[in-house]
This record gives C-alpha cells, structure tokens and sequence, in this order.
C-alpha cells in the first residue's frame, strides 16, 4: 500500500540499518522460519498418533456452532502413521504443503478465501493511497497544530493510533515519521517523541482495534466469531490504551524538552537540530482531496454498516473495499491528484496488492503447516487434535482465565518470529480457537489474547519491517531504542494481562 518512491525510501533506509547492524547473526526471514516449522510438523506425524473429537451443537459467543466435546478424545490408532514425502492425486504431503495450503478452503474463510481478501484489499488500499490526499490531510494536521505544543502530541497519537485501528497501519508510517521526526527535534523534543506519537501508536491501535482488516478480522474469520463483533470492549481498550500512550508522550516530552540532554536520542538528533524546519516544507491539500477523504470515510461508515446491519464476510468486504478505491482512484483522477491517470492507478492498484503478497503467502504456507499436522477438522483424525488433547489436559488444573493468560504468552513470544498479523492469525488461530473450547474460554477472548500478544510486541521486536524503517527515519539504533522502550512495552503487558483476564472472567 505505499508508493514506488516510498519503498525506494523503506528499501534504502533498511540497507542503511543493515549496513549499521552486526554481521555475525541474521535473524532468518519469515519463510525459513514457516518451513522449519513445516519440517517439524511433518516429523510429528512419525511420533505422535492421530486422534479424533466429537463435537456437540453449542451456543458460542453468542451463535451457534459446533464445538468439541473435550472428553470425547479418541485415539485414532495405536501408532503413528507418518506421512508421504511426496502425495499424488492432491493429496497432502511434506512437498506439497504449501501448494494445498494456498488452495484450501472456501471463499469464506482461511486459505484461499483470506489469500484473496488480502490481496484485493491491498490492492484497494494502494489506489486510495496513489491520491495523496491521506497523506496531505495528515500533513495539513502537523501544519496548522504546530504550535500547539502538547496538545498537537496528542493529536498526533490519536491519528496515528487511529490509523492503526481502522485500516492497519504498518509500514505506510513510513514517510510521515521522516516528517514527523524534524519537526519535533525543531520544537524542542527528540525522535524517540517522534517515534511514540507515529510508530508506537499505529501500532497500540493496531493491537486494540475492533475493525482492522489484516489482523482481528482474518482472526475473528478463522476463529469462526462473527466478524466485529466484541467492538465495544475493543474501542474501550482502544481509548484507555491511546489514552495512556499520549499521557505517557507528553510526560517525556515536557522532560526532554525542559532539558534536551537528557534523551538517549540527543546525540543522534544533531543531524536534525541542524536543519531548520518550516511548514512551507510540508504539504498542502489541493483541491480534490477534500472529496477524497469524505469517499474514504463514507467507505468506512458503508463497511461498518455492511459488517452490523448486513452480516458481511470477507467476499463482501473485500468487494466493498475494491469499489472504495475504484471510486476514490476516479475522483482523483478527475481532478488531477499527483497527477494520476488510469494507468498510474493501475499500477498502483498492482503495487498495493504486491506489497501485500508476502502476508497472504505466509497465510497459506500457515494453512499448509495446519493441513500437515492432519487439518483442523476435530472429527477428523489428526494429529492437532492429540496435540489439544494434551495442551487442554496440561491446563485442566487452572482457570479460564489464566489459560487464556498463557494463550497471551504464548502469542506474544510467538510474534518474535512471525510479525505479520494475518500470517500469525492463520497460523495461530486454527490452533487457539479448538483449543479454546477445550479449556473453557470464549473464542473472542482467544482472539483478543492474538491481537494483544501479536500488535503491542511490534515496538521492540527486530524482525518487524515497519519498526527497522522507523528507527532508521529517525536516524536510530536498535540498541538505544530497546534501552527506552523496555519500560513501556513492560506497562503494555500488563495492560494485556489485564485486559484478558478481565476478558476471561467476564464470559466476553
């Protein structure tokens, strides 16, 4: 979802990082990762036997499904049955995981359908973005509220953890931090502010979001939990998370402002305080954008009712977002936004959905490991379902709550190797949801633990893409960013701890 000039920018900063980095370790990219894991599940299947569940008609979170009965286990045979290296007639071995993960499913849910969701919505994303007018708008915000001192520090977190939370905002923080980041070193602050009110916040509304398209929604899907449902206890933690982050923000503002010295990032931030930064730098909105943005926000408000109203599932939500940059790329156009024709919005409607074309092959690489270890079918036999049977025996002994607590653990450590949100969802949620019914906590409350555990551990992590790019806008090392934002990501855990036991005890 970002220009061509803006993934020359990320590319370039990334090398800069790299070059800066140490080379004696790497950590392995995301695929070497996933088919390690591939490797280890079709070894499972020489070691653990199969195993089989009843389910029974229950209502779940509110409607009806099947779930399992966790006292039904059976043991499908006595002893492993291993698995084909290689399957013919599109059956399911170690080589041809990732081909039947790619075509698995429906329309409706994981693989295919979550496969193509995510690159239409891309796709759409990458027209709505070919306008400009987003980022002008942001850019008139910074302008008019600079000297507004704090309370545009608070403003600017709201956006940002806003974007976070509506449509996912990840590596599109980008570019504004390379704004963002010169204009607070102007005012008296330093790029770790900078860094608090764009990056963190993005990602603080991406982990308490209630509609994010590639993260709670592919959960909400695979966990087979309506889709939006639970907002309202979301845009609460959502508010007393951005809350908190902007309070935070500005009580280490005014400390660094009052004696600039002080930040870890003083002696980074020279190159900045070099510079002098006007707003004529900034851009301005031209005409047309205003239409943009009013399309961009009726195309929410139409999906939201869409979602509440309608019942909508991915196919129509994907479709709702395609016509949204259709409209939006036609606006744009008409009036001559960043001079955009219909090929250039072609094009961008290509880069988008190429940008997002890594995350949706992680979703099926996952859908393979998942058909590896025998499927997600509980009535059918696998060896996922002996893995439940024991995960749910090791927890019989404790509370919903503090399983669902552990289900937190677990996705937050899990996210150390897997930082894309839909990749983790689908590789994560078959596993979580099943085994959710087994302990006695609410798939919603599963769900919740994946957002919270995957979106709040993206601002220290350093396989994150997104936060590498930031870090190197803001012209700052790794080491020196973990030193500051270890406190804080020890204060979001908590909050998430919170928020799941309180989700757990509450039935949510």
């Amino acid at each position: 979802m970002q220009t061509s000039e803006t993934n020359s920018a990320v590319t370039s900063l990334s090398e800069s990082v790299e070059s800066q980095a140490p080379k004696t370790w790497a950590m392995p990219d995301t695929y070497l990762i996933l088919l390690g894991v591939a490797v280890v599940a079709f070894a499972l299947n020489f070691l653990i036997p199969a195993g089989t569940f009843d389910t029974v008609t229950n209502v779940v979170d509110g409607v009806e499904r099947s779930v399992i009965d966790p006292t039904s286990y059976k043991q499908a045979s006595d002893e492993p049955a291993g698995l084909a290296l290689f399957a013919e007639g599109g059956g399911i071995g170690f080589l041809n995981f990732a081909f039947e993960g790619m075509v698995s499913g429906s329309k409706w849910g994981a693989s295919i359908g979550v496969f193509a969701f995510i690159l239409l919505t891309g796709g759409a994303f990458g027209l709505i973005f070919a306008s400009g007018s987003v980022e002008r708008g942001l850019f008139q915000v910074i302008a008019r509220n600079r000297e507004a001192g704090h309370l545009y520090l608070v403003i600017l977190c709201f956006l940002f953890s806003l974007g976070g939370a509506v449509f996912g905002m990840g590596e599109e923080v980008i570019p504004f931090t390379l704004i963002v980041v010169p204009l607070l070193v102007s005012m008296g602050y330093d790029s770790i502010t900078a860094l608090l009110v764009t990056y963190v916040a993005t990602q603080v509304g991406f982990a308490t979001s209630w509609m994010n398209p590639f993260g709670v929604s592919i959960a909400q899907g695979i966990a087979g939990v309506p889709l939006m449902s639970g907002s309202g206890l979301r845009m609460a933690l959502w508010l007393v998370a951005t809350c908190g982050l902007a309070a935070y923000t500005i009580l280490y503002a005014r400390r660094i402002q009052h004696k600039p010295s002080r930040s870890l990032a003083y002696a980074s931030d020279q190159v900045f305080r070099d510079k002098s930064v006007s707003t004529n730098a900034l851009q301005t909105m031209v005409r047309g954008d205003g239409w943009v943005l009013l399309l961009f926000c009726a195309g929410i408000a139409w999906m939201i009712w869409g979602v509440v109203e309608r019942s909508y599932f991915l196919p129509e939500i994907a479709s709702q977002f395609f016509t949204m940059g259709i409209v939006i790329a036609a606006v744009s156009i008409a009036f001559g936004l960043n001079g955009l024709t219909a090929n250039k919005a072609a094009a961008a409607f290509k880069e988008g959905a190429q940008q997002l074309l890594p995350a949706a092959m992680v979703v099926a690489f996952a859908k393979g490991i998942v058909l590896l270890l025998g499927g997600d079918d509980p009535q059918g036999a696998s060896i996922l379902n002996t893995i439940l049977h024991v995960a749910g025996n090791s927890l019989a002994d404790v509370s919903g709550a503090v399983s669902a607590w552990f289900m937190l653990v677990f996705q937050t450590v899990f996210n150390f190797f897997i930082t894309s949100g839909s990749g983790q969802a689908a590789l994560t949620m078959p596993i979580m949801a099943p085994l959710a019914d087994v302990v006695g906590v609410t798939r919603q409350t599963a769900v919740l633990a994946f957002q919270l555990g995957d979106g709040l551990t993206n601002i220290v992590v350093p396989t994150s893409a997104a936060l590498m790019g930031c870090l190197g806008a803001a012209r700052l090392d790794w080491g020196v960013w973990i030193r500051f934002i270890l406190p804080l990501q020890g204060a979001l855990f908590l909050f998430a701890s919170l928020a799941v036991l309180v989700a757990a005890v509450s039935g949510f």
